[in-house]
């Protein structure tokens, strides 16, 4: 168990503020990392709890060349996805009956299939998110006249795609489940920061609006593409004329999408220090309004497995834990409104 002394609240918040400390919505679950370790939970058919973790120490943290501003935010999107993914398929196999489980484990077509899958959700995203907003800015503004009119169309199509999907697939039963996950993976983030005991019926009482979200950088990012890409087209534009079409301009772009990244994961980070700031507050409220989408009021028990993730993260960075199901305290749960 985890001391929750509230005399060391200052500590958990400046740990958390340094995005060491953070979360992710898994399938029926809640995975958490602090700075040494990866921790994960998942509720199982029979009603237990699923438990994995390990010492997890990022590249930015152990080489210093990598830990570099902006750098670092470019290299740990790339390590957030890798560990978020593992994450998900973990426990999509716990959340099911044991018996399918052990035969998808075995099975080379699955392994495939989630292959192909991931490969096509990846052009999906680009040709929905990217490719399709430049069509849209080259057909209303013709893309050379101003890049600033042509990035604004452009950026504005991106942000209103991702809400407009957010929006429908938090419309489906098992996604609103996830989205209530994730809900109670910020409220017990805010627990432990506040050094609040960490019971379902405490975390329950916390905001599940958190300004250190993925959703909120998600925002920032699209953003920060907009301002980003209105100075390197003007370069391009400049030094070699214009772009032949969408396709061109996507291929110049592509590469420096984790550039983007890096210097969104900057102003997450500056932001995260200065939420007492009027004007950064400001800045924040758009990313906390789209969390009304991205989380939902969880249920108590939800929110008990997001406490044992919390409480396996934090414990010796040293120790890994691979547990089939264990079966917790015993707790009433505590009828929360949910509001869509």
């Amino acid at each position: 168990m985890t001391n929750n002394n509230s005399t060391n609240t200052p500590n958990r918040r400046d740990m958390s503020t340094e995005l060491a400390m953070g979360g992710q919505a898994l399938i029926e679950g809640v995975m958490m990392r602090s700075p040494h370790r990866v921790a994960m939970a998942a509720r199982t058919p029979d009603g237990g709890i699923a438990l994995r973790a390990y010492p997890y120490r990022p590249v930015t943290r152990r080489n210093k060349f990598y830990g570099l501003p902006i750098l670092r935010g470019a290299i740990g999107m790339v390590e957030a996805m890798k560990v978020g993914v593992d994450a998900l398929n973990w426990s999509a196999e716990k959340s099911e009956p044991k018996a399918n489980s052990e035969a998808k484990k075995a099975s080379f077509k699955d392994k495939l299939f989630s292959f192909l899958s991931t490969g096509f959700a990846i052009a999906f995203g680009i040709g929905v998110f990217l490719y399709l907003p430049y069509v849209l800015a080259k057909l209303l503004v013709g893309g050379e006249e101003s890049q600033v009119s042509f990035h604004l169309i452009a950026g504005g199509g991106r942000i209103i795609a991702l809400i407009g999907y957010m929006w429908v697939i938090s419309q489906f039963k098992d996604i609103f489940r996830v989205f209530q996950y994730h809900g109670s993976e910020h409220k017990t983030i805010f627990a432990y920061e506040q050094g609040q005991p960490l019971e379902p019926a405490q975390v329950l009482k916390q905001t599940r609006f958190h300004p250190r979200c993925g959703t909120s950088f998600l925002l920032i990012v699209a953003i920060s593409a907009i301002l980003f890409f209105v100075v390197v087209d003007t370069a391009v534009v400049a030094l070699w004329g214009p772009y032949r079409n969408a396709f061109t301009r996507l291929l110049v772009h592509l590469p420096l999408i984790p550039l983007v990244a890096g210097l969104s994961f900057e102003l997450l980070k500056f932001s995260a220090k200065h939420t007492r700031n009027p004007f950064v507050n400001a800045l924040i409220q758009p990313g906390l309004w789209l969390q009304k989408i991205t989380t939902k009021e969880p249920e108590a028990p939800m929110c008990e497995v997001a406490i044992c993730a919390l409480e396996e993260a934090l414990r010796d960075p040293a120790e890994s834990v691979e547990i089939d199901t264990v079966y917790p305290r015993v707790i009433t749960p505590i009828p929360v409104p949910r509001h869509r």
